[in-house]
């Protein structure tokens, strides 16, 4: 009787029959091969022999009417369909190995890589906290850290090769996790010896000065949102690479810069600055953690996830 309701198609309509004909150890090796783009690493990472992944592939190939990797360089590159794949694979992947015994992730012993970007000027401020904090509590867990977000980093989340993004930059795509942590105070800086900072500005005083910026051709510049008109941009004498960089030159010039508050008190005394309100509309920025669905059922990603919000609000 149970076999007669399998063969029904009334009673499975939404099943694919030919996925009994499937090999689904065989997704274990796309996503392997996906993450390490050269089929001798992901055969050790498997711990199969060369020819066994290789003929793993091949037969990839045949299930999905794809070639799905090529070779370039030394390695090889997926196709268009592969990357389609991934994130579905790597999701249905993480869901069965959550519900293994034994599949609780343990920091303490964890020897998991995660990699972070933080995007400038956070970096500043949070990079330390997060790596002193993980280093306390999962001393064998390796952080590694970047400090910019580029044209690829939708793509890096996709695929789990960036796992989060600490940055004001909101991704706003349904298939993005977005979570705010704090907001921050923005304000105008300028150095001590500057001749005109006195007295309450004006949005039209604040532009009738020389500004110093992050460079606006830098993707997610943290300095365009203040400059989005050529009238604003042409207040603008200096683009340098990172906020640090901007603060150092208004401190020796009669530019100014705007920039988070906190950045600004860390650095007054050093760089003899003064910080005065912002008279902007756009005053404050929020920060957020991102990261991309398909990595959220994964209990190592929890725990990170968890952690990050914890130690970054304030």
């Amino acid at each position: 009787m149970l076999e007669k309701n399998i063969e029904d198609p009334h009673v499975n309509e939404g099943v694919k029959p030919q996925l009994r004909t499937v090999d689904l150890n065989l997704l274990t090796v796309f996503d392997a091969v996906m993450q390490e783009q050269n089929i001798t690493r992901a055969a050790q990472a498997l711990g199969m022999s060369q020819p066994a992944v290789s003929n793993a592939v091949a037969r990839l190939k045949v299930m999905f009417n794809d070639e799905l990797f090529v070779r370039y360089g030394r390695g090889i590159q997926p196709t268009a369909r592969a990357y389609q794949l991934f994130g579905a694979v790597r999701q249905a992947l993480q869901l069965v190995q959550n519900e293994l015994p034994g599949s609780g992730f343990e920091p303490l012993s964890s020897e998991r890589v995660f990699h972070l970007c933080v995007c400038s000027p956070l970096d500043n401020y949070l990079t330390s906290i997060i790596y002193n904090k993980v280093e306390e509590i999962a001393p064998n867990i390796h952080l590694v850290f970047k400090s910019s977000l580029n044209q690829n980093t939708e793509h890096q989340l996709r695929y789990q090769e960036t796992e989060f993004v600490i940055g004001y930059e909101e991704f706003r795509r349904p298939e993005f996790s977005c979570v705010p942590l704090f907001n921050d105070e923005m304000v105008l800086v300028a150095s001590k010896k500057h001749p005109r900072m006195n007295g309450l500005f004006r949005e039209s005083d604040v532009y009738n000065e020389q500004h110093a910026v992050v460079a606006l051709d830098r993707y997610a510049s943290f300095s365009q949102p203040w400059y989005e008109t050529p009238d604003k941009q042409a207040s603008i004498a200096y683009q340098g690479m990172a906020m640090v960089s901007v603060l150092n030159v208004v401190s020796q010039t009669q530019l100014v810069a705007i920039a988070p508050r906190w950045l600004a008190e860390e650095l007054s005394s050093q760089l003899e600055l003064q910080i005065l309100p912002l008279p902007l509309k756009l005053n404050s920025r929020t920060c957020y953690l991102s990261w991309h669905e398909a990595a959220g059922r994964d209990k190592g990603h929890q725990w990170m996830e968890e952690l990050l919000i914890n130690v970054c609000r304030r």
